[in-house]
């Protein structure tokens, strides 16, 4: 499994290209133009077949409209955050400057879902607490894992829960969700580094008790 991140629109948000070894891929949260994406896919032969977002804050949603008339791959939602992509927020819009009405050209995801991408199979882990539908991406093949986390789960953090539909709770029992992961498995974020389940257990100042070990 192959995957390239590309830190793109206001906030500097993670958009992922990830991509098996016959160069069929997946794109999660389309953050800005996809130029350089399309660039860097064309030179290596990689297809574009699904867009996924781990939750429908603008910054992961923006680049939608772009990505979408660029690739022409059917879009994935967390059915709970779906109306935030259907209606984004106006203050939003103006502060960030997307140009993004919103869509319902898409389908949504729930908890347990099993997406296939060439040799790669996506599972959704809804991992509610920085926004209602957030989620996060298991991608597994023979050759390895990752897990886009979205906002859920940042190198030495956690996503932010006082935005409206943000739940600390919540937050807290998605984290304990994703401490029975291996420590081995990457971690790719949706802003900052990529880490590991094992790193985050051992030095995340926000991961709950009840799920550090020694």
């Amino acid at each position: 499994m192959n995957y390239k991140r590309f830190p793109l629109g206001p906030l500097w948000t993670n958009t992922y290209l990830v991509w098996d070894d016959s160069g069929r891929g997946f794109l999660a949260d389309p953050a800005g133009d996809p130029g350089q994406i399309d660039e860097f896919a064309r030179a290596r032969g990689i297809s574009v077949e699904k867009i996924l977002l781990t939750h429908g804050h603008l910054d992961h949603a923006g680049g939608l409209p772009a990505v979408m008339e660029r690739f022409g791959a059917p879009v994935y939602v967390p059915e709970k955050d779906a109306s935030l992509v259907a209606s984004p927020d106006p203050g939003a819009l103006e502060w960030m400057g997307y140009d993004f009405k919103g869509t319902d050209d898409f389908s949504t995801l729930r908890d347990g879902d099993v997406l296939e991408v060439g040799s790669m199979k996506v599972t959704v882990l809804a991992t509610p607490g920085h926004t209602p539908g957030s989620s996060c991406y298991l991608a597994e093949e023979e050759s390895g894992s990752l897990l886009l986390s979205g906002d859920t789960l940042f190198a030495r953090s956690v996503g932010r829960t006082d935005l409206p539909g943000g739940d600390p709770d919540m937050l807290d029992r998605s984290i304990l969700k994703l401490a029975a992961l291996p420590d081995g498995l990457q971690v790719l974020p949706g802003h900052g580094p990529e880490t590991t389940i094992g790193a985050e257990r051992k030095h995340n100042p926000f991961w709950p008790d009840g799920a550090t070990t020694e």
